[in-house]
C-alpha cells in the first residue's frame, strides 16, 4: 500500500516550493495580456512559399507596425498589433504579399476594442471567483452529513487555488521568456481545469466518506490513505486518457488553440497531483490538528533544530 498520508510533508514541501516560485514569478513578471484584455488586432497568417520570421518582422516595421508581436507555430505566424480596420488589414496583407513575394492566407483574424477588453478582464475575474464560491458551497452541501462539512470544501478550494497559481506562474515565466500572452481562452482553460480537478477531488472525498461511515479504521489518516489507494487507478486512468487527447491537440492543433491546450495539459498534471497528494492530506492535517507537528517535520525545521 502506498503511504500517501505518511509522505504528506514531502508533498507539501514540493507544492510549497512550486507555489513560492509561481508567486515570485507573478509578482516580478506578471502575465502578458493578449488583445482580449488590452485591445488590438490579431491575425494568424500562412505564407506560400514560407518566409523567415525576421523577414516578416522587418516588413511589418516597414509597413508602419514596429510594435507588432510575432509568434511562429509550425508553418503559421500569429501576429498581434494595434487595432486596425478591415481596410487597413487588406492593405497590410497586400503589402506583405508584394514585399515578401509570397501568397498570404489569413487563417484567423480578430479585433477587440480597449473598452471590450477591460470588460472581458473584469468578467474573467468574476467568473473565477463565482466558480470557486459555488464549488465551496456545493462540496459543503454534498458532505453535510460529515463533521465540519465546510472543512472538506475548504481543502478542495485550497487545492484548486494551488492548481491555478502554479499554472499562472508557469505562464508568467513563458510570457517573460518567449512572449506568450494570455487571452480569453486562457481563462476558459483555467475554468475547465478547475471543474475537472474538483470533480477528481470530490470522487476521492466521496470514497473517504464511504470508508468513514463503514469505520474501516478508527484512525482517520488510515481511512484517508486507504481511500486514496482505492481511487488511485481510477484517477490515473481518467487523467492519462484525457492527457492523450490533449497531447494530440497540443502537437497537431492549430496556433489559435495552442496555449489553451497547453493550459489544459499543465492543469491536468497539476490537478491530478493535487487531488491525490494535497487536498486529502490537508483534510487529515486539519482533522487531527497536526499543523505545528507537520511544520516541525519539514526538512528545514529539522536542520534548524
Amino acid at each position: 500500500m502506498i503511504d500517501f498520508v505518511g509522505r504528506k510533508q514531502w508533498f507539501f514541501l514540493v507544492s510549497g516550493i512550486a507555489l513560492l516560485i509561481s508567486i515570485i514569478s507573478l509578482a516580478a513578471f506578471k502575465l502578458e495580456p493578449g488583445i482580449d484584455f488590452t485591445g488590438g488586432t490579431s491575425m494568424t497568417l500562412q505564407f506560400a512559399p514560407q518566409v523567415e520570421q525576421s523577414q516578416l518582422r522587418q516588413q511589418l516595421t516597414n509597413l508602419g507596425h514596429p510594435e507588432a508581436m510575432i509568434q511562429r507555430s509550425g508553418g503559421d505566424f500569429f501576429i498581434r498589433l494595434k487595432e486596425i480596420s478591415p481596410e487597413e488589414r487588406e492593405d497590410l496583407i497586400g503589402g506583405l504579399e508584394t514585399s515578401l513575394a509570397s501568397e498570404v492566407t489569413v487563417r484567423d483574424y480578430s479585433t477587440v476594442s480597449p473598452s471590450i477588453a477591460t470588460e472581458t478582464a473584469r468578467n474573467a475575474g468574476i467568473a473565477v471567483i463565482i466558480a470557486s464560491v459555488a464549488m465551496l458551497l456545493y462540496i459543503a452541501w454534498a458532505f453535510r452529513r460529515m463533521p465540519s462539512p465546510f472543512r472538506w470544501g475548504t481543502c478542495a478550494i485550497i487545492a484548486l487555488i494551488h492548481n491555478v497559481l502554479i499554472v499562472a506562474g508557469i505562464f508568467s515565466v513563458l510570457g517573460r521568456a518567449t512572449g506568450v500572452e494570455i487571452d480569453a481562452l486562457f481563462i476558459t482553460g483555467l475554468l475547465t481545469i478547475v471543474g475537472y480537478t474538483i470533480n477528481n477531488t470530490v470522487v476521492v472525498f466521496d470514497r473517504i466518506r464511504e470508508n468513514t461511515v463503514r469505520t474501516i479504521s478508527q484512525d482517520f489518516a488510515v481511512t484517508v490513505n486507504c481511500s486514496l489507494v482505492e481511487t488511485l487507478a481510477r484517477s490515473l486512468n481518467t487523467s492519462l486518457t484525457t492527457l492523450c487527447v490533449v497531447l494530440a491537440l497540443l502537437l497537431f492543433g492549430g496556433a489559435t488553440i495552442h496555449y489553451f491546450v497547453l493550459v489544459l495539459f499543465i492543469g491536468l498534471i497539476v490537478g491530478t497531483y493535487s487531488s491525490m497528494c494535497i487536498a486529502s492530506p490537508l483534510l487529515v492535517v486539519w482533522e487531527k490538528g497536526e499543523w505545528r507537528q507537520l511544520l516541525s517535520r519539514l526538512p528545514w525545521a529539522r536542520k534548524a533544530a
